[in-house]
This record gives structure tokens, sequence and C-alpha cells, in this order.
């Protein structure tokens, strides 16, 4: 039976997934990511121009999923209470890396191996910014509903968000406190209301 082209990117993405996540990034060749969703090698060349191409929607989808998992549990129903709606957006996070583990340990691998890999470097950098716009969509969209301004620039504040959001990632994969991981959250979200203050009368948004 022939396979649409999305449908094989999305098994070879899904197979790229397994395989990074239980033998490493490393060990994601083009042949064992074939053999893990049972497919030729002509049908990987075929959805993808390279195994860089691939590794880059790798890194699109899991990102996706980690905004999408954020955006979830973001009420913009809490009126003025901006401590609300980022621990909301923060315990969505949370809730996705528990979860969901391999989807965050594998983005963690995958940004290091770029880094470490030259001539991938622009795909390390394409991962922080990612994760940087979708924080910012989500503060610039929380502070709206909430009626409150940032008073440092939006971009300062994201990368605060994901600064706490790697700290928490990577102590919960390694000792998995969820516990302590909640109070880190409650911890965050008090320090990030506190850098919003509500929009005066006149004061443009």
């Amino acid at each position: 039976m022939r396979i649409a082209a999305g449908q094989r990117r999305e098994l070879l993405l899904d197979a790229a997934l397994r395989v990074c996540a239980r033998d490493g990034v490393a060990a994601a060749t083009t042949r064992a990511i074939v053999r893990e969703a049972g497919m030729s090698l002509a049908s990987f060349h075929y959805a993808f121009d390279s195994r860089d191409a691939m590794m880059r929607a790798l890194m699109v989808r899991v990102v996706d999923a980690t905004r999408h998992a954020a955006e979830q549990r973001l009420r913009l129903d809490r009126g003025p209470d901006i401590r609300a709606a980022l621990f909301d957006g923060l315990r969505g996070y949370l809730d996705h890396l528990v979860a969901d583990p391999e989807h965050e340990q594998v983005l963690q691998e995958l940004a290091q191996h770029a880094l470490r890999t030259p001539g991938l470097e622009s795909l390390a950098r394409e991962l922080v910014a990612r994760y940087h716009d979708a924080a910012e969509d989500l503060l610039e969209r929380g502070a709206a509903a909430a009626g409150v301004t940032w008073t440092i620039p939006v971009r300062d504040v994201a990368r605060l968000v994901v600064t706490i959001t790697d700290g928490i990632t990577l102590a919960w994969l390694a000792d998995r406190d969820t516990a302590a991981a909640e109070r880190v959250i409650a911890f965050a979200a008090d320090a990030l209301a506190d850098l919003a203050v509500p929009i005066t009368k006149g004061e443009p948004e």
C-alpha cells in the first residue's frame, strides 16, 4: 500500500524519536531510522533531503509539542491574575515533561549534538530561538489577558522562562522529583509575576 508523503514523514519522525530516546542521537543514522520504521532507505530520501533535515524537523515537532502542552494549560480567563496564568503555563510544561520525558530528553541531547558537530551549530541556535519565540508569544498573550505589561523587554522575560524550564527539565530528568519541580514552578511564577505591572488608563498596550 502506497503511503502519502506527509504520513511517511511522520512515521519516520516517530521512528527517529524512538531511536534517539533509546540509543541516543548519534545512533540515529538513516539506516537505523528506516529499520525502526520498517521502511526502505529510498523511502527516507523521498521524505527528507538529508539526516540533518530530518533532525531539524524532529526538533520542530518536539518544540511544538512542548508549546502546545503549555498553551493547553494557559487559561486566558484568569483576569488580572498574571501569577496564576504563569503558574498554569509552567505547570502545563511540567505535566508534559512527566508524561513524555522522551521528548525533552531527545531535545536536550539534540542541542548538545548540534553544538559539537561542525556544520550543525545553526540547529542549536534555531532550537533556542524557537523556544524563545514560543515563550514570548505565550507571555504576550497572558499579559494582554491579564491587563498587565512587562517592566523589561518581553524577549528578556521569555529568555528567563526558557532558562527556568531548562533547569527544571535537567533536574527532573535526573531525580524525577515532581514535588520539588512543582515548588520551583511556584517560586518562578512569583518571581516572573513581579516583572509585570497593571496597564494604567491611557497607556498603550
